[in-house]
């Protein structure tokens, strides 16, 4: 992965150019950002101009060993972990990245290093209760590994991806040499919600927030892929957000069938809490309380996505909202009943309820009491 094959970010990546001229490497960085801002690719092209012998021009030069080895996730300097898991696992069988590794490598490729969480689950086929997760005998084989020296590259690098799915034990396995690591060994971790972290894991990185793509460049994207009209592109891009993934989306006449289901799911919940359906509201609990982990994740967050929107509606601000279709039909409809006396207390019920699942609680109470929480809100304003 070359830093040209990243769309967009050109200032971060001057930035990261010159921190490793300048011989300016954190042993410990941690890129923050959502997989169609190129957060995972960003962190791959890091370590491959770090380790190219021929680079020139502001990037690796592609073509010398190591920077074929590492544009495959193939070098044996760069060490991968990544939430996994699978169905029919014993009980009390560890699961370990390097047992997925073909397939993460395959999917990799697939995505041009734009790879996201509900894909890649999807393809470890976790189904609805299973969820990936990074394992404390995960940590214990990150220190092994990286207690040997480098075969071929000056440096050694531990990449991993999503590494809030740590649980507790396995963070704080790795606080120590996370802090004080051998000579030339580099952590680069690549986050979507640093906020799950242990703050003693955030205090000893140095974090590289990789933002939304620029529209302009999204707009080229979108041309180039197949877009005609010069105005259509501009509008998928200031859809999408700053994201590639969701622009590819809107170019291809679909969203996501996860962020579909995810509308379906918001749209009842609250014309049930218009409509005071108590029981009706109750079995919507369990229906969600029985999706997987990552599922319930991700309609929390499309369902604050959708009340802030409904919120800048409702404050005549539609010009810059990022919606469209069908969710911007019921929205425009919704958005009197969402307004300044109820938008924080609404978040605030999907931030508790977020806070809860991450802490594995009880999908059917947590989902009930949310439910019915928001019932009491939802009125015309």
């Amino acid at each position: 992965m070359q830093f040209k094959d990243i769309i967009g970010q050109e200032d971060l990546k001057r930035h990261l150019v010159r921190s490793i001229d300048q011989g300016r490497i954190s042993h410990a960085q941690l890129f923050t950002g959502a997989a169609g801002q190129g957060s995972l690719a960003m962190a791959v092209a890091y370590f491959q101009y770090l380790c190219c012998r021929h680079r020139h021009n502001g990037d690796s030069c592609g073509e010398c060993p190591d920077c074929r080895q590492i544009a495959s996730l193939a070098h044996p300097d760069l060490h991968l972990v990544f939430p996994v898991n699978k169905q029919g696992k014993k009980s009390g069988e560890a699961m370990l990245s390097d047992e997925f590794l073909p397939i993460f490598r395959t999917l990799y490729e697939e995505c041009g290093g734009y790879c996201s969480p509900q894909v890649w689950y999807e393809r470890l086929d976790l189904g609805k209760t299973l969820k990936g997760m990074i394992s404390a005998r995960e940590a214990d084989e990150i220190i092994r590994k990286l207690s040997f020296k480098s075969f071929e590259a000056d440096y050694k690098a531990m990449l991993i991806w999503l590494p809030e799915t740590m649980n507790e034990e396995a963070a704080n396995k790795i606080l120590k040499i996370l802090e004080e690591p051998w000579e030339k060994t580099l952590f680069l971790l690549v986050s979507e919600q640093p906020t799950r972290l242990l703050p003693t894991i955030l205090s000893r990185t140095q974090e590289v927030s990789v933002g939304r793509i620029e529209k302009e460049v999204l707009a080229d994207v979108a041309m180039r892929e197949g877009v005609t009209d010069p105005m259509q592109a501009r509008n998928m891009a200031r859809l999408s957000d700053g994201n590639l993934l969701e622009l590819r989306h809107l170019i291809a006449g679909e969203s996501s069938q996860q962020r579909k289901e995810n509308f379906d799911l918001f749209c009842a919940l609250m014309r049930l809490s218009y409509n005071d359906k108590h029981l009706e509201l109750i079995t919507w609990a369990e229906e969600v309380a029985a999706l997987s982990r990552e599922q319930q994740r991700s309609l929390l967050r499309d369902a604050a996505r959708l009340l802030r929107e409904s919120f800048m509606l409702h404050a005549g601000l539609g010009e810059i909202s990022y919606l469209w279709g069908e969710e911007l039909a019921f929205c425009a409809k919704f958005a009197p009943f969402v307004g300044i006396e109820n938008i924080e207390p609404l978040i605030a019920q999907i931030e508790t309820a977020q806070a809860q699942i991450n802490q594995n609680g009880n999908s059917t109470i947590v989902f009930t009491h949310f439910a019915l929480a928001v019932s009491k809100m939802i009125k015309h304003l």
